[in-house]
């Protein structure tokens, strides 16, 4: 099996991202208006933060402009742009479903309709989605799919996710602490 282009980027980039402590998810060289363009996907549970992505972009480009990335990219003008998934990313590989768990996913099966479910939990072999009521009528349903099911997934923007953010939650007290540290400050 050959290696493409991308796939030997990959390899070179991939240390410095394992170092940093994220996954290097993409690298797609294209040519757009003429120009070389090295698009790197980066991300990591919880997300990649600028900070992080500003320090890869700079080993990144310090490594492609070097012996072995010359020996990889050519010569030649290249622009190289670092980022994360987006919003809207596909879903392919198990831990991107696991970085969705409660997030809304559009899921098309290799047979049958879309779905659309909200991430419950995954593991290596497949999902297990809530599938809300058709038209607010009755009750979710669970179903488990393998993702050998699955022809192509992604997550759903949605702009009010009321009480399904678990990492915001806060106890009683805590509130009431922050409450009485406030009222501290102004005194």
């Amino acid at each position: 099996m050959s290696t493409t282009l991308n796939d030997r980027l990959h390899v070179l980039l991939e240390p410095l991202a394992v170092e940093a402590g994220v996954d290097l998810e993409e690298v797609a060289l294209s040519k757009v208006g003429g120009r070389r363009v090295l698009d790197v996907t980066l991300d990591a549970d919880g997300g990649v933060d600028l900070d992080t992505v500003a320090e890869l972009s700079r080993a990144f480009g310090a490594l492609l402009d070097g012996p072995e990335g010359t020996a990889v990219l050519g010569d030649g003008e290249y622009r190289l742009e670092v980022g994360s998934p987006g919003a809207e990313r596909l879903l392919t590989r198990p831990r991107h479903w696991h970085r969705a768990r409660t997030r809304l996913v559009k899921v098309q099966p290799k047979a049958g309709a879309e779905l659309v479910g909200r991430v419950l939990e995954s593991d290596e072999d497949g999902v297990l989605l809530e599938i809300p009521p058709v038209k607010g009528r009755g009750k979710a349903t669970e179903r488990r799919l393998a993702f050998a099911e699955i022809a192509k997934a992604r997550v759903q923007i949605e702009f009010n996710r009321k009480g399904l953010d678990d990492d915001v939650e806060l106890e009683d007290e805590d509130i009431e602490d922050d409450i009485a540290d406030d009222e501290e400050e102004e005194a």
